[in-house]
């Protein structure tokens, strides 16, 4: 994340490595300077105790933008299965209970749906991207993929549920894509290039 102007900093509001390169990826070439959240040792981590993506959001871009006193971006992205009524939703990345952990996760999924017939391992990857001003102000926008979980993984990329989420239409998951072929399916991919249009909307 290289300095792109001397004007606009924009902070993006996860210390997450796989987001934070996914982000600025789709954000190349945006007239700003984007700067992870880590450079920033006082903004204190923000508790995702929202019941929606939305909610926490807007909870983690207001908190960091206050704190730095710069723009923020802020997503929340989760998994949601049809036959597991939307789990594991907005508990995503402690599906399978605290510290995080991908291969716990995807395990504890693929425990949840055993047996379920392909006709009921539909899904959709949501993520909500908040845009927060240190005046409070707020805009969001929303990305969703639809799929469906396999019953094993597949590729050896990515991060999270990625080795198990086949996109419709795809014959490739997303572990199994390059991160530009991720990028320009993906449900984050979709949120962040709305979001870079309201980002080019900020002035210097």
């Amino acid at each position: 994340m290289s300095p792109g102007s001397d004007h606009l900093r924009l902070v993006l509001a996860t210390r997450n490595p796989h987001k934070l390169d996914e982000i600025a990826a789709i954000l190349d070439g945006l007239d700003v300077e984007l700067v992870s959240v880590a450079e920033f040792p006082g903004v204190p981590d923000v508790e995702e105790d929202g019941e929606t993506f939305e909610e926490n959001a807007i909870k983690k871009a207001r908190v960091v933008s206050r704190e730095t006193g710069l723009p923020a971006l802020a997503d929340d992205t989760g998994l949601e299965v049809h036959a597991l009524g939307g789990a594991p939703g907005v508990f995503s990345a402690r599906y399978s209970g605290e510290p995080p952990d991908y291969d716990r996760n995807n395990d504890k999924l693929l425990r949840e749906l055993e047996g379920a017939a392909e006709s009921e391992r539909g899904a959709q990857f949501r993520c909500v991207i908040a845009l927060a001003m240190p005046d409070g102000r707020v805009e969001t926008v929303e990305g969703k993929t639809t799929g469906r979980i396999l019953q094993s993984r597949r590729g050896e990329g990515g991060f999270g549920y990625d080795p198990l989420f086949l996109p419709d239409g795809s014959d490739r998951t997303y572990a199994e894509m390059s991160a530009d072929e991720k990028n320009a399916c993906s449900h984050r991919g979709k949120a962040v290039r709305a979001a870079r249009r309201l980002v080019e909307g900020l002035p210097d």
